[in-house]
């Protein structure tokens, strides 16, 4: 039985304890794997792998032995409850294993639980599930979950108190990062807050998001965005000292001014401009750069730009100037620019 998105989405909350097995496929594994973990997880529990109630067959090992999964939906073990065999990285060729297996199933037997890259709809394994009566297959796409799995998220990790601005910021979350990052995230988030009985802030959420680069730069870029030329030495060397190449504050500083000219084009103002930005922008550091943005005129940012892309080709270039001299040189030039 094939399950559209919706249909999908619910029954890997609520899966069906007397099905006979669930095909699950999709070309990004980690989407793949964390709906796996939750349908597992519902079917028999958080200890089902400690209980010896969950047996893993990898799908090179069933297409070696065929027995394997036959034998682990029909044994019992020592501890009573629901039991799962889970297939991992199954392809078409190990249809011909997992079909006598679902044929011979019968209740109490083991619930199949199989993963599998992406499938076409000529492949025999999607064909398999498809076609029978009590088993089911479900495609991962690449679509962001929606308010209805992030609520269910949120609610599994403990959070109660979530402001409109805050869902609104995790909504934004959810489409900007991995499943399993945004799940990381809800689940720090969740640890930050504790015995906190206070509702949840964009601040908070911000503090638990993985950042794309270290809050020295960050410091630093906005300090350049602001004209102050004076703290850009000291900050520099606090970076270098960590390891921070030229390189990489080029391509930081690069990004950053990017997004303020974006901004600065956007039709509804600077901070709305800042606002659509992907990935998404929180809390302080979006109401810093909302008003970076509207204090550059669009040809300085044009200009930034410009000499951004030139310290970039001679960073790259086979001359001998010092790197962290160029780049240095480049962001004073820019905090100058401003002014």
């Amino acid at each position: 039985m094939k399950l559209n998105s919706r249909d999908a989405a619910a029954y890997f909350r609520k899966p069906d304890p007397k099905a006979t097995g669930l095909l699950i496929y999709g070309a990004d594994a980690m989407r793949v794997a964390t709906k796996r973990q939750e349908v597992i997880a519902a079917l028999v529990g958080p200890e089902a792998e400690a209980e010896m109630r969950l047996t893993r067959i990898s799908g090179a090992d069933l297409r070696k032995d065929a027995a394997l999964l036959h034998d682990a939906i029909k044994s019992q073990g020592f501890f009573p409850g629901p039991r799962v065999a889970f297939v991992e990285d199954a392809t078409d060729g190990t249809t011909k294993a997992i079909e006598p297996a679902l044929a011979d199933w019968a209740p109490g037997d083991a619930q199949v639980i199989v993963t599998a890259g992406q499938l076409n709809a000529r492949s025999a394994l999607r064909k398999l599930f498809e076609g029978h009566e009590a088993a089911y297959a479900a495609g991962i796409y690449d679509d962001p979950p929606d308010r209805a799995e992030i609520e269910a998220i949120i609610a599994a990790a403990g959070l109660e108190q979530v402001p409109r601005d805050v869902m609104a910021a995790i909504m934004d979350l959810s489409r900007a990062l991995d499943p399993g990052d945004f799940r990381q995230t809800i689940e720090k988030l969740s640890l930050y807050k504790g015995d906190d009985a206070t509702p949840v802030t964009v601040e908070e959420l911000e503090l638990c998001a993985p950042h794309s680069s270290e809050a020295e730069m960050d410091d630093l870029l906005h300090n350049v965005a602001e004209a102050r030329a004076d703290l850009i030495a000291p900050l520099l060397g606090r970076l270098y000292a960590q390891g921070t190449t030229p390189v990489a504050l080029c391509i930081g500083a690069t990004r950053h001014f990017r997004a303020l000219h974006a901004a600065a084009w956007d039709p509804g103002g600077a901070a709305a401009g800042i606002g659509r930005l992907r990935p998404p922008i929180y809390g302080k550091r979006r109401d810093r750069m909302a008003r970076q943005a509207g204090k550059w005129s669009r040809s300085r940012l044009e200009d930034a730009l410009s000499l951004l892309t030139e310290t970039d080709l001679q960073l790259r270039s086979s001359g001998n100037a010092p790197a962290q001299a160029l780049v240095e040189r480049a962001l004073i030039r820019l905090a100058m620019m401003r002014r």
